[in-house]
Parts: structure tokens; sequence; C-alpha cells
């Protein structure tokens, strides 16, 4: 099962462009935008389908010329905008698009259906069981009441559904946004589902007095124990945030909240493998030159989780006294709570991390020279050189599998060295342009990357990436 993400936010997007909130400034800030929540799995089902679906899956480079089913939750107007259907009547797909729908959603599609598309509507409630057909293979849907409604009349919201679905290939998606606290009508028929994907609704983040049938920062994570307590998800299963609005908190400080429960946040247009390891999608590389603040702003991230083990690199205190001062100084700051390991196996380390748990990784030019003390490194023999910088990129690649492996929210920080003169020295050149190597092939596994300048933190995008 593979699972697109058309979208993460709620109906008015995040930032909402009226907004000049702090949340909403930081996303802009970031250069992120998420549109409202859909999810197009395998190609041929859609989760779904808003005022920005069709749009964000040409911006993504999606196509719908194989979709075959559209799944709608409900009809408020943030999931479903039935107007594109009248776009597929414009061109021949060859086969039938199949559109499920609690009932008064499915009315809102019949006059945007073109006279000869070949469309058929199936209204849907609560507590059935559906057989979705595919050119590749069936789908079992499984309906479930959403906990959406909030007592004011409104029918959309009362007739709001989830999606139990199990794909071809076996893997199980739970597609549970609109929903406020499970009851446990609902938690007793996913009790012992064991899914691979979870898709949660998170909208209003630390608004607590909404009333609404929506999850926030203190019902999300009970939910999610109630679905452990339910066996309804395990370790191994991924729980991605969606609907999420600027009642949350800035991106960065609610990946930290959210991995405290062991689910993550992820933006518009993410692709997820179902069933493979979690990515370094949690990831924050902040590099910058000497004082520059680089291992402060890294603390400040880490001191949002609740469980931090401190990986120091530098060389153990011993006769310099002001080696020992920067080591006491480094180690008064820290939380009492944190642990310190001083290593430089940091693959193995980060293998070790417990899912959910923080590293902060000080710092990989560190790493870099130590590593090259412990293998003769800076030999100026061509030979003996050469050895050495293949063991260093031996050890890189461990590193960034170790990375792209891990369950474990990874903090790294590191030097930037090559923004200077070339070094007089071949010991020095050698040296920056290891650490370059290393600091670029770390930034790939890295959701977010921080330059520090004068203790300001400058986000760095990446500009072949298109952001929804």
């Amino acid at each position: 099962m593979i699972v697109q993400l058309l979208g993460t936010g709620s109906a008015d997007g995040w930032p909402n462009p009226f907004c000049r909130c702090p949340s909403c400034t930081s996303e802009r800030t970031a250069g992120r935008t998420r549109c409202p929540t859909a999810a197009l799995v395998d190609g041929c089902l859609l989760l779904d389908a808003g005022p920005t679906a069709a749009a964000a899956a040409g911006r993504f480079g999606t196509s719908f010329a194989d979709l075959e089913h559209i799944l709608i939750t409900h009809g408020h107007p943030d999931h479903l905008a039935p107007d594109f259907l009248l776009w597929r009547s414009w061109v021949d797909p060859g086969f039938t698009l199949h559109i499920w729908a609690p009932p008064v959603a499915l009315e809102r599609c019949r006059d945007w259906i073109g006279p000869n598309d070949a469309v058929q509507l199936h209204q849907i409630t609560a507590g059935e069981e559906l057989n979705l057909v595919t050119r590749t293979g069936d789908y079992a849907v499984r309906t479930l009441p959403a906990a959406h409604a909030t007592g004011n009349g409104d029918v959309l919201a009362e007739e709001a559904v989830l999606f139990d679905i199990t794909a071809p290939d076996a893997r199980r998606l739970f597609y549970a946004t609109d929903t406020g606290p499970f009851n446990a009508a609902l938690l007793d028929q996913i009790r012992g589902r064991c899914f691979d994907l979870v898709l949660l609704d998170e909208t209003f983040g630390t608004k607590f007095d909404h009333g609404h049938g929506h999850l926030d920062l203190e019902t999300f994570p009970r939910a999610m124990q109630e679905l452990r307590d339910m066996d309804a998800i395990t370790e191994h299963s991924d729980v991605v945030a969606i609907h999420l609005s600027h009642h949350n908190p800035p991106t960065e400080q609610l990946r930290a909240q959210l991995l405290a429960c062991c689910a993550r946040v992820v933006d518009d247009g993410t692709v997820i493998e179902v069933g493979l390891r979690i990515t370094g999608n949690s990831h924050h590389f902040i590099l910058g030159g000497a004082r520059s603040g680089k291992s402060h702003f890294a603390e400040t991230i880490a001191a949002r989780s609740s469980q931090v083990t401190y990986l120091a690199t530098g060389y153990p205190a011993g006769e310099d006294p002001n080696w020992n001062a920067r080591i006491t100084a480094h180690r008064d700051r820290r939380p009492g709570h944190w642990r310190t390991e001083e290593t430089i196996d940091l693959a193995t380390a980060i293998e070790k991390a417990a899912a959910g748990s923080c590293l902060l990784i000080d710092c990989l030019a560190l790493w870099l020279t130590r590593t090259l003390d412990e293998i003769n490194g800076w030999s100026t023999d061509p030979q003996a050189s050469a050895v050495a910088q293949k063991e260093i990129h031996r050890r890189t690649d461990q590193l960034v599998s170790a990375l792209n492996n891990t369950r474990a929210e990874v903090i790294l920080v590191s030097n930037e060295v090559g923004q200077g003169v070339v070094p007089e020295t071949s010991s020095g050149r050698l040296f920056r342009d290891l650490l370059g190597v290393v600091n670029a092939r770390v930034a790939q596994s890295c959701h977010e990357v921080t330059f520090m300048i004068a203790g300001r933190s400058v986000p760095l995008h990446d500009l072949t990436t298109v952001r929804g």
C-alpha cells in the first residue's frame, strides 16, 4: 500500500490566509502550506475530495487517471467539493468511477456528473462492510462511526464516518479524520486490528475549549493510548496527525510533542510506503560557524521532548583547562533528566534508541575529528589517506542508514567550514572536504535543516522540492 497525503490541513488550511497569529506567521516563514486533508491510496482510491485535492495532485505530479473509487467521510466542503467530477467528463477514462459517501454528501455529487460519464454513486452508513474491486486487487473497507457531531443539528457532521481499509497486500489503514474522542463502541470495532498506518485527526492543538468533534493535544494522546490498549496500533504502526490547523504550535514544536506519544507530522505531498520503517522525516540538522548559537538552538528543540539522550562526540575531559571548562559549561546547562553518552559510534546509538525518544548529537565535526584520529586518517601517504577516506564514507553510510531507519527523533549539530579560504595544510583541506560530504549526506536524511548565523536561525529549504 502506497499512500500520498494530498493535504494534511483543516478546512481553512494552515496557515489561515487571513491570520497573523504566531503559528500562521511561523509556517509562512518556513514556506509551508497545508491544504484540506485528502489521501490517495495506490493511485486508485481517493479518501475525501475537498476543494484542493485535484490541484494538489497536479502540483505533486500525481495523476487521477487510474482513480476507480472515492470514499467520502462526510459532506463538509473541505472534504467534498464535487465540481471536479465535471472535469472527468471532459475526458474518456474508459472505466467506471465509484463514489461512496453518506446520504446527504452523496446528493451533493449528482449535479456534477457529466451526462455521459460512467460514475456510480453508492450510499454508505456507519457499520457497513464494502468490497471495492479495482484492476489491481480488492480493498476491504469497514465504515465506522465518527464522533463529529456537536449537537447543533449539523446533519453532515452527524453522518460522518471513518474508514478501516485493508489493501490487496494485506496492509491496513485507519483513516480517522474529523472525529472527537473515541467511544467504547468504536474502540470495540477496531480491537486487535493492528493497523499499519493511522491517519488521525489533530485539529485543535492547544485550543481545548473548542467543543467540536475533533481532537486536540490533550485528547490526541489519550486516543493514541486507547488505540494501543485495544491493539489497534502496535509498536510497528505509523501514526500521522492530519487535519491540522493554526490552533497548533508551529510544526517544529508540534513534531516534538507528537513524538512523545509516537506519532508524527508530515508535509503535504508526502508519500508513505506503508509497512516500511519511517525515514528521517522527524530529524533536524543544525549547522553554522563557531559560536553561532547552534548548540543552544539544538538544546532548545530537544528540551521539548521528555526523553532525551545527549550524544557527546568530543574528547573527554583531560589536561586542557579550557576544554574542560567548555565541557562543564555544556553539562551545566543541560536539564538534569537528560542522559549523556560519550561516543563516536553514532550508528549503533541511533539504532538502539527507543521509538519516540530524542537523540541530540553534538557534534559531527568532532565526530569526524575523532574518527580520523582513530583510523590514522591524517596520514600524508596517498594510499593510507585513500583507505582512511573510504572508511569515513563507510561510516557515514552507516550513520545515514541508521537515521533513515530509526523511529526516534534525532537532532544533529555540525560546523560549516567550507565558506572560508582554502586551508593551507593538506590535513585542513582533507577535513574541510570530508565534513562537507558528511554534512550534505546527513542533511538529505533530515526533514529540517537550519543554518545558524549570529545566534539567529535560518531554515534551509530544498528548492527542488515542491511544497504544498
